[in-house]
């Protein structure tokens, strides 16, 4: 038998260029990638505030490329390691300014990326635009690509929804800059990194796509925040970095990190994710028997379960869903709402029969 493929080092922060440090790391061996990549600003000049004071802009050389070209050589080189690390079904979130963020979605495409959403952060606090000659940019992009289009990526949508008080997640998301405690320090008092991400951010994005017990890579770990968030909602972590200032803060950071309890970091099921359950099967068990009468929400239909699970109405026989949308003279119809039945004089929907089934199956595959 062949030799299993070597494991990636976990929960570890990984010194040097992310290009060659994740050449070194096995071949589909990350669930989740997300990228906060140079962005590439062309600073030409130092910009001051009104009352001239510098504004603490990103003007760091790790953030520096000679040219386009330059930094259209480097974004394919760490995208395509980062493609080769990445499961079958392994999806990659990278996030960008207007510097940046669309020759970042041509070379994802031009990869065989997949792209499944831009994602607009917009930004509640965002800097002013001092020198008055352009729209104050408020908002950052970010793209969510599946490895290729045949991939199949983690998305808990219910529990994305549930983030949203019950409403579909949006594409895009209002949060403010991370600032106060939560923004790092260097040994001057000023910040340490000039573009931390808020840890809102990044709990929104492996919350929602990502499950505990996943391994999340970050080519560009930085203050660690990728790390700091993975660790709180169990989730394991790759974090690579060259600058000895942000590595020791983030291990640090990532120490003092306590995990949310195990049982909380569970989420809402996505009912598209849930074992399939025939109605066949509800009859099969007895939970409900043949010739038993179900009825509409409103009482006005009624139908009779069969031996093989299909329903009888007076003038059509057929699935809990045909039937449910003849009677209705509607297109479609999900039966197993709409279809109820009786115990002690309450009307009960059907799908409480189905739940009670799926749970025994959970409690089977535990």
């Amino acid at each position: 038998m062949p030799a299993p493929p070597p494991s990636p080092p976990l929960d570890t922060l990984i010194e040097g260029d992310c290009v060659a440090a994740m050449k070194a790391l096995p071949d589909g061996c990350v669930d989740l990638v997300f990228a906060d990549p140079p962005y590439n600003l062309q600073l030409r000049s130092t910009l001051h505030r009104p009352d001239n004071s510098k504004v603490d802009a990103v003007d760091d050389a790790w953030d520096q490329f000679a040219s386009f070209e330059a930094y259209d050589a480097f974004t394919r080189a760490w995208m395509t390691e980062a493609r080769r690390v990445l499961k079958p079904d392994g999806a990659l979130w990278v996030i960008g300014a207007y510097h940046n963020i669309f020759r970042v979605g041509a070379a994802l495409q031009d990869l065989g990326f997949w792209i499944l959403n831009d994602v607009v952060w917009r930004k509640t606090n965002p800097m002013p635009n001092f020198r008055g000659k352009r729209l104050t940019n408020a908002h950052e992009t970010l793209i969510w690509a599946a490895r290729s289009d045949a991939a199949r990526p983690v998305f808990n949508y219910d529990a994305a929804k549930a983030l949203n008080e019950g409403v579909q997640m949006r594409s895009d998301w209002t949060m403010p800059l991370c600032t106060g405690a939560e923004r790092l320090k260097g040994p001057d008092g000023a910040k340490l990194h000039p573009t931390q991400k808020p840890e809102a951010l990044l709990h929104r994005v492996l919350v929602t796509t990502s499950r505990p017990g996943d391994v999340v890579l970050d080519p560009f770990f930085g203050a660690g925040t990728t790390g700091a968030v993975a660790k709180r909602l169990g989730r394991r972590w790759i974090g690579i970095e060259r600058e000895p200032a942000y590595i020791a803060a983030a291990r640090a950071r990532i120490a003092a990190v306590r995990p949310d309890p195990e049982d909380a970091l569970r989420v809402t099921p996505s009912k598209r994710a849930a074992a399939r359950v025939p109605f066949g099967q509800i009859v099969e068990r007895r939970l409900l028997a043949p010739g038993e009468v179900l009825v509409s929400p409103c009482g006005r239909h009624a139908a009779k379960v069969r031996a093989d699970g299909t329903l009888a109405a007076a003038d059509v026989t057929g699935s809990i869903h045909q039937v449910g949308a003849h009677v209705q003279k509607a297109p479609s119809c999900n039966g197993w709402t709409y279809w109820h039945y009786r115990r002690e004089g309450a009307p009960i929907p059907i799908d409480v029969l189905r739940a009670r089934v799926r749970a025994e199956m959970d409690g089977l595959d535990a």
